[in-house]
């Protein structure tokens, strides 16, 4: 494995990381807020100088393309690194003057989980909040999908980084061009960026609310800059149009290529997305109808919470329109079991994805059907194609590593004295990117509570669910390192 490529890349994303903290600076002077401006130039200087001595010291190499290795340990140090440059213009600004909780906050950002630390959003100032936000849109795509469209500068391939970085199981490359993919994928991000932003606006909301609220939304990850997140605002415009961007954004942006070019045989033919759908409104139903017969609220409201909390769970968003542990306990065992599901593959949303859920239950059919005809043949299909034998090993490994994950860090949250259901619900909510959970952890309340240790776990575990668990996993491994 060649140190020197992974470094030089790295050095192009920390690099790219200054950039977009130096826009931010420029909210602070425009906000006149000197702490945060200072802050964010230290953080600069200090990313530009070991960016540039890196890039300064490795020699050129004959090498142009990164090894499956040098890309799973490029992707896990970059989401680790990102999250430690990232988080200290909370800490050197003294608005989270303890370094746990500006890396916590940091690494929710970029994984987009939305879990947070902080007890008074709105005290923060605002060029912090515009960075906080930023940081979940650039984690939404992803930094080092960003990078993959600028490599070829550098003279170097992508193809292995991307699979290593991408969510869900497989890539659907939009053009045979890795280098043209991202671009088309940024394309795609940038331009429902700038929609969403002018519907918030239209909405009601300042245009810096807006800007927030959509870098949160289109990464699904659900940082608002409001204490109450989207119920500060009481404005069923407002829910309908992010519940909706919640979906798009959650969606595999193959399929949103495929709207533009007007390709519609590939999104009906689509399983996943068609699971996707029947999943969100089989969920929709059943709590709009048990809010309705249980709480005091018309039906279109009803519909609206039902609605937007089931999309904010299982897109892993983690947006709040109420209060979701005062509904009745059928409705919060819906909301609990979309935190297994997740969105598509290829998406910006976390979880298991809707293709691997869809893959196991496709499986355990056939299984049955084996019973019943030991010598019958029996073969999944996706997409009307049949699916690989290897394909689906790979599914039921990911979801073993997946549970026996959950278990380990449950474990880890309970050692500090929480309740089952808090440190079940948390460990599912950081490696899901979901955010809030149940208990002491739920929508009323956050994860400043936790000890420390317990912050670093799961600070750690929201990296590994962002990157699907083997990619950051695979290199604590001691053969990941054996020539």
């Amino acid at each position: 494995m060649r140190f020197s490529l992974v470094f030089k890349t790295l050095s192009v994303i920390w690099l790219i990381l200054a950039f977009f903290m130096f826009l931010c600076s420029l909210t602070s002077l425009y906000y006149n807020e000197i702490s945060a401006f200072k802050s964010f130039q230290i953080t600069i200087i200090i990313i530009a100088s070991i960016s540039l001595l890196f890039l300064l010291l490795i020699k050129k190499s004959n090498q142009k393309i990164l090894s499956t290795k040098g890309s799973f340990l490029l992707v896990s140090l970059a989401w680790i690194t990102a999250s430690f440059f990232g988080a200290m213009p909370f800490y050197l600004s003294g608005a989270i003057p303890h370094f746990t909780n500006a890396f916590f906050e940091t690494a929710s950002g970029f994984t987009t989980t939305g879990a947070s630390i902080l007890v008074d959003i709105e005290s923060l100032p605002k060029s912090l909040l515009m960075w906080r936000s930023l940081t979940q849109w650039l984690g939404g795509m992803g930094i080092v999908v960003l990078t993959v469209a600028i490599l070829p500068l550098l003279g170097i391939g992508g193809l292995q980084l991307i699979k290593a970085e991408a969510p869900g199981p497989s890539v659907d490359k939009i053009s045979y061009r890795i280098t043209t993919t991202a671009k088309y994928l940024w394309l795609i991000y940038l331009s429902l960026t700038v929609l969403l932003i002018a519907l918030l606006v239209i909405g009601g909301m300042s245009f810096f609310d807006s800007v927030t609220h959509t870098f949160s939304t289109l990464s699904t990850g659900g940082f608002s800059p409001k204490q109450n997140s989207i119920a500060h605002y009481g404005s069923p415009f407002i829910q309908y149009v992010i519940a909706f961007f919640m979906f798009l954004a959650s969606a595999n942006f193959a399929l949103h290529f495929n709207l533009i070019t007007g390709n519609f045989k590939n999104i009906f033919n689509n399983s996943e997305f068609k699971a996707f759908i029947i999943i969100i409104l089989t969920s929709t139903v059943i709590v709009t109808l048990n809010l309705y017969y249980n709480f005091e609220s018309g039906g279109e409201e009803s519909f609206r919470l039902a609605i937007f909390q089931a999309l904010s769970f299982i897109t892993t968003t983690g947006f709040v329109t109420d209060n979701y542990e005062s509904w009745p306990f059928l409705s919060q065992i819906i909301l609990f079991s979309l935190m297994f599901v997740g969105g598509c593959s290829g998406s910006t949303a976390g979880g298991i994805k809707v293709v691997r859920i869809l893959l196991l239950f496709k499986q355990s059919l056939n299984e049955m059907k084996f019973l019943l005809h030991p010598r019958g043949i029996f073969t999944i299909k996706l997409n009307k194609m049949p699916v690989k034998k290897d394909i689906v090993y790979a599914v039921s490994g990911f979801f073993f590593l997946y549970i026996a994950t959950n278990i380990i860090v449950t474990v880890i949250v309970a050692s500090g004295g929480n309740s089952l259901m808090t440190s079940l619900t948390a460990s599912l909510a950081t490696i899901g990117n979901i955010g809030p959970a149940f208990g002491s952890a739920g929508p009323m309340d956050n994860y400043a509570g936790f000890s420390d240790y317990i912050k670093w776990v799961l600070s750690l575990a929201m990296i590994a669910g962002r990157l699907e668990l083997y990619s950051f996993i695979i290199i604590f491994t001691p053969y990941f390192w054996k020539k």
